[in-house]
């Protein structure tokens, strides 16, 4: 365990997190609702610190990020717990748990730095798999070590934490995907446990300091599969840049939900909904070498080829079209 960042000392022994928007008021040996923050005695623990629920060296595109580095790897990280109660999650085994010793491994921020320098190929960490803001003592400390070495830090997230941790954090981070699961608030209310309004504030930030974002929608039927929604999160991203990349990504039943999974035309028809306000527009869970390659928005020459994780670069000189010459907002 180590010693929480933001929290408060409050009467009669209990603690307020204040790393969320869920603020959570903590009575002694009790959680939060992430699961992994406790108060001990009067002050707050992380439980999660350096407590591994899986390390893998991933291909950036599975975070999945088309714009950051493409056909390159990133050392993953995932921990435990996560402040929203998503009942479609793919990874509730390890986000709606608490910490499981008998199955994590301990792994310091300095031996991180050590895995990551000594890994071929590797660009750097990303911090993935739960929801990793609720880890963000051990999040920051390895993002610190891995910056001072120019190796690239990114996140994965829900995108629900507040404005002051994140301010502190973002230095020392390249890019990020988050989920943009919905543009209903009652879907956040009633799904996730959680509120839009914080994830947009979340997202608005990281561009507004020029960090890479990319964003991910699942889209699942009868909850957040209607035209009009979809429209409002096409027209959100387009209004802070058209150079956005958004991932519509196709559901399948898992944990706690039973829906079937979303019908590919359907995903088809939002894919080319929002391909007519946005440059960069992709499908995830949906094998088609079209739906996940690039293409320049000037002459809509191919410019990456994606199959699976076999990615070929063919159509860009650093990151201009070749064909035409117009610059594309990607990392290369």
């Amino acid at each position: 365990m180590k010693e929480a960042e933001y929290y408060k000392i409050l009467p009669s022994q209990k603690v307020q997190c204040m790393l969320c928007p869920h603020n959570c008021i903590i009575s002694i040996n009790q959680t939060g609702k992430c699961r992994v923050r406790k108060n001990v005695n009067g002050k707050l623990y992380a439980l999660n610190y350096g407590l591994s629920s899986s390390i893998s060296l991933d291909p950036i595109e599975k975070k999945p990020l088309y714009h950051f580095y493409p056909g390159k790897m990133i050392l993953s990280i995932g921990c435990w717990g996560c402040n929203f109660k998503c009942g479609f999650c793919q990874n509730w085994t390890i986000s709606q748990q608490t910490v499981s010793e008998k199955y994590s491994q301990y792994i310091s921020p300095q031996e991180l730095l050590s895995i990551g320098l000594q890994t071929r190929d590797n660009i750097g960490i990303s911090y993935t798999y739960n929801e990793p803001l609720i880890n963000i003592e051990f999040v920051k400390e390895t993002a610190i070590l891995f910056n001072s070495k120019n190796l690239k830090n990114v996140l994965v997230t829900n995108g629900f934490v507040n404005k002051e941790p994140l301010l502190e954090l973002l230095p020392y981070i390249d890019a990020a995907n988050i989920d943009l699961k919905s543009f209903n608030p009652e879907f956040y209310e009633k799904i996730c446990g959680g509120k839009l309004k914080f994830v947009l504030q979340t997202i608005e930030l990281m561009v507004s300091h020029k960090k890479h974002v990319e964003l991910t929608t699942l889209i699942i039927p009868g909850y957040n599969d209607n035209k009009q929604e979809i429209e409002q999160i096409i027209n959100y991203v387009s209004s802070l840049s058209k150079d956005i990349p958004l991932h519509f990504s196709r559901y399948y039943p898992q944990y706690e939900f039973d829906a079937p999974p979303t019908p590919i035309n359907v995903l088809q028809n939002f894919y080319s909904l929002a391909k007519e306000k946005l440059n960069f527009v992709y499908l995830g869970n949906v094998p088609d070498e079209k739906y996940n390659s690039t293409y320049c928005p000037k002459c809509n020459k191919k410019l990456i080829t994606r199959i699976g994780y076999d990615i070929l670069i063919h159509g860009l000189e650093k990151n201009f079209c070749k064909f035409c010459g117009n610059e594309i907002k990607i990392f290369v």
